[in-house]
Formats: structure tokens, sequence, C-alpha cells
């Protein structure tokens, strides 16, 4: 598993804006299409590419702390905005931030979901996501409650190796924490 890394969130962004001619669209559009490879990701090899918190909201689910980034609410979103900004709706990549931190099948992934919903616009994408067992069974309207990833996991049919994947993330979390405190 992992962790949040904010150098992956941009490379993986970036890579979802760069499938756009101006390299910009819609930060709904962006957050479900950040989600759908996480999801896609999870059901071929049990593990996300970004790591980030989901929660369920009104407009399906969404990435939490590319959400806070996007809204300038996060305490990394100045190193964000270096390379992507937000104006009114829309999210701009500005600045390559390169895509070392990426794996060869993570860029394939980013690349295939957008490519596959490249005639959606960020309503079309939402409501497809709308149809996704783990948002439906977290969702309360008006609230962002977290989607566990057991949800997911069985959600993409992983639901028979979903204990294995967990206890795997559980170790790695506690590596990541000790690598964390060894820092202090």
């Amino acid at each position: 598993m992992g962790q949040f890394s904010l150098q992956k969130a941009l490379q993986a962004a970036a890579v979802l804006l760069k499938t756009e001619n101006e390299r910009r669209m819609n930060y709904m559009r962006l957050l479900k299409l950040l989600y759908i490879a996480d999801r896609e990701s999870v059901r071929q090899t049990g593990c996300p590419i970004t790591h980030d918190r989901i929660v369920a909201m009104d407009h399906g689910p969404v990435p939490s702390r590319f959400y806070a980034l996007i809204m300038g609410r996060d305490p990394a979103s100045p190193k964000w905005a270096r390379f992507v900004v937000t104006e009114h709706f829309d999210v701009e990549l500005i600045k390559d931030p390169g895509n070392k931190k990426l794996s060869g099948y993570e860029i394939e992934v980013l690349q295939t979901v957008a490519k596959e919903r490249g005639s959606l616009n960020q309503w079309g994408v939402r409501d497809e996501t709308h149809d996704f067992p783990e948002w439906e069974k977290n969702y309360v309207k008006g609230t962002s409650v977290h989607i566990p990833l057991r949800d997911t996991l069985e959600a993409v049919g992983r639901g028979e190796d979903a204990e294995a994947i967990l206890e795997e993330a559980a170790k790695v979390n506690r590596f990541f924490a000790l690598l964390e405190k060894a820092d202090q």
C-alpha cells in the first residue's frame, strides 16, 4: 500500500490534465477521474494509485486531500499551486511536475481512464460514480462520509482477498508511521 504523497498526487493529476488539449479541466471531472483510476487500480492490483482518503459526497466519491489541495485548504496547497492552479471551477496545469513517482502501470491506468471518458463532461463522469456500490453504501446527503477501502475492494470484486490486502496495508502504514517518528 502506501501513503498519500504530494509529489505523486501532482504527477497523477498532471497525467490526467495532459490528456486535455489545453491542460485544463473542470475540477469535479479531475476528482472523479482520479477516483476512477484509483478504483481501477484497486480492482486490478488491490492497491490504489494515490492513497488518498475517499469520502462519499453529494456529487459522488471524492479524493479528500485532492479536493482540499484544489480548494486551497490543505497545508500543501501553496506547493500544489506552483503546478496546478484553480480558476473558478477549472484546474489548469501550469508547470509539469514530471512523472518519476508513478509507475508505467499507473500512468497507463490514468491515461486509459481519461481516454475512455473523453466524451464525458464533469456531470457524465459524476453520474457514472453514482452507480458505484461503495458510494451508495456510504453516502449521506449533505455530508462527507469516509468510504473504507474494504467497501471499494468488495465493490470491484476483490471481497475474497480483502482481508489479506487490508492486513498488508496495515503493515505498510505501520512502517510509514515508524519512518515519520524517526524523522521527528
